[in-house]
């Protein structure tokens, strides 16, 4: 458990825990919104492949936020579910969520984060791009899913820039 300057304490999770399901079941509840349907592009997370989750909790314990990261291999990973509860934004919860990701993905021996956002997510983009995220072309289940022609796609060599 780590506490962070924006007052928000990490924790790994389980996949299928409560918590995590609660706040995964809202962030797609608020990207279906934003993109008037249920078109989630690429293979969803599952237990079964999931290998990290962090849950960022408030000073009352109260989880706020939440972050995974799923294997593809050859050193990578893939970024999935990073949410912060709309109450709890703008305090630096995101960038902390995926800086403990990236802990976690190098602790592991991963050197390559890679991720999918979409158009309607400037904040999510402004995140990724300010924490040195670079637009590459679709990777792994992304490339052949006709849902996946609007995201945008980025990637970190993890110690670089």
């Amino acid at each position: 458990m780590t506490t962070t300057d924006a007052g928000a304490t990490l924790s790994p999770a389980a996949w299928d825990d409560d918590e995590v399901q609660r706040l995964t079941a809202a962030q797609q509840a608020e990207l279906r919104e934003r993109y008037d349907g249920d078109l989630e592009p690429g293979a969803k997370p599952s237990a079964a492949d999931v290998a990290v989750v962090l849950l960022a909790r408030d000073a009352a314990g109260t989880a706020i936020g939440c972050g995974a990261l799923r294997p593809l291999g050859d050193g990578a990973a893939e970024v999935k579910r990073m949410y912060v509860v709309p109450e709890a934004r703008g305090r630096g919860v995101s960038r902390v969520l995926l800086a403990g990701l990236e802990a976690a993905a190098a602790e592991r021996g991963w050197t390559t984060l890679r991720l999918e956002t979409g158009p309607r997510q400037p904040e999510a983009i402004r995140l990724y791009e300010g924490a040195g995220y670079r637009p590459i072309p679709a990777f792994g289940a992304y490339v052949d899913d006709p849902d996946a022609g609007c995201s945008l796609y980025y990637e970190r060599v993890l110690g670089g820039a």
